[in-house]
């Protein structure tokens, strides 16, 4: 069996935290000249912006840039930047906990995704924090979804991130979110909720169906008042959207929660009004390399329990901390924490 062959460093350095595209070329074929390649590879960049690239030199190979009449070479590796769209920037602070030598903790907004994906690229917590800390190889433990706000950790050197992102996989971190929804009285807390999620690519939802449980949480009431319930939420698995949509089958879907119990249309891209009432608060773990006991605890605060009128206002962000459904806060030790934009 041929042995995979190791892709060579990139000469392109990131840009806004995002890598540069890798193309790796096949080892036979008909194109006399990598152009012709790379416009039939390339089926949805028009064939006069590639001309442009190799002209300007955006091309790069192992050797430097790569000229428009270069033949085809095969086995050979290219770089380039991809033509990002405008991206409209979340205008919420990513708040850094933490960082040591394997670690950093951040303390993330609603709307900020945490990796790449899809329309969101640049504005993701992962691009800004390689950018601003020069931290290029900086990777993701574990997910926090975009419309979530609290604790995300990333792992420093790629030599660490397997022992980290085992922790996530073996229900080895024990997390707690806090959240904001409806005050049932009729309802028994706290109670486990057990049942089995699918989530399918490219539906926006999950579900539960009749099959064996595969998601466990335990949900508790910390205090009500005006009609609201403020909770404590324990996952005890990892399923895509498993928390809200367990609190959404308990009649007590999140507030601001664009998709449980329905899917609501996609509001306008800058549109930060009511957040989804839902904070990863805490993480605690044994961590695998240095043997410490690690505890972080979120800063922010959910503004449907501590500023309800502000976050029911519909005339959107007022332009304080508040109206953009966090709460400031200081550091957990040390010089404090550092916000990243």
């Amino acid at each position: 069996m041929r042995r995979k062959s190791r892709r060579p460093a990139s000469p392109l350095p990131q840009r806004r935290g995002v890598d540069p595209v890798h193309l790796r070329l096949p080892l036979e074929g008909p194109w006399p000249t990598l152009r012709e390649h790379l416009v039939e590879r390339l089926r949805a960049v028009p064939a006069e912006r590639i001309d442009a690239a190799l002209r300007e030199g955006e091309i790069v190979g192992e050797q430097g840039p790569v000229a428009p009449d270069e033949p085809f070479r095969p086995g050979a590796h290219l770089w380039f930047y991809r033509d990002l769209p405008p991206e409209l920037p979340v205008p919420f602070e990513l708040v850094v906990l933490h960082r040591d030598e394997h670690l950093v903790v951040v303390d993330k907004p609603h709307f900020l995704a945490t990796t790449p994906r899809g329309s969101h690229v640049t504005e993701t917590a992962l691009s800004r924090l390689r950018h601003v800390l020069d931290l290029p190889a900086l990777s993701p433990a574990h997910r926090l979804d975009r419309l979530t706000a609290g604790l995300a950790m990333f792992v420093v050197r790629p030599e660490d991130r397997g022992a980290y992102q085992t922790l996530f996989r073996d229900r080895l971190v024990r997390k707690e979110y806090r959240a904001i929804a409806r005050y049932d009285p009729g309802l028994s807390l706290p109670r486990t909720v057990r049942s089995h999620i699918v989530k399918e690519r490219g539906v926006i939802a999950a579900r539960e169906v009749d099959a064996p449980p595969n998601s466990e949480s335990r949900i508790d009431l910390l205090e009500h008042r005006d009609g609201l319930g403020r909770y404590r939420l324990r996952p005890l698995s990892g399923r895509t959207h498993q928390l809200r949509l367990h609190m959404s089958g308990l009649g007590l879907p999140i507030l601001g929660d664009p998709v449980y119990p329905v899917v609501l249309p996609e509001p306008a891209p800058d549109d930060f009004r009511r957040p989804l009432q839902l904070l990863a608060s805490t993480v605690e773990f044994t961590d695998p390399l240095t043997g410490r006991e690690r505890r972080f605890e979120s800063r922010r605060t959910l503004t449907a329990w501590t500023d309800p009128a502000d976050w029911a206002d519909p005339r959107g962000l007022s332009g304080s901390l508040g109206s953009l459904g966090i709460s400031g806060g200081s550091g957990s030790s040390g010089s404090g924490p550092r916000t990243v934009r």
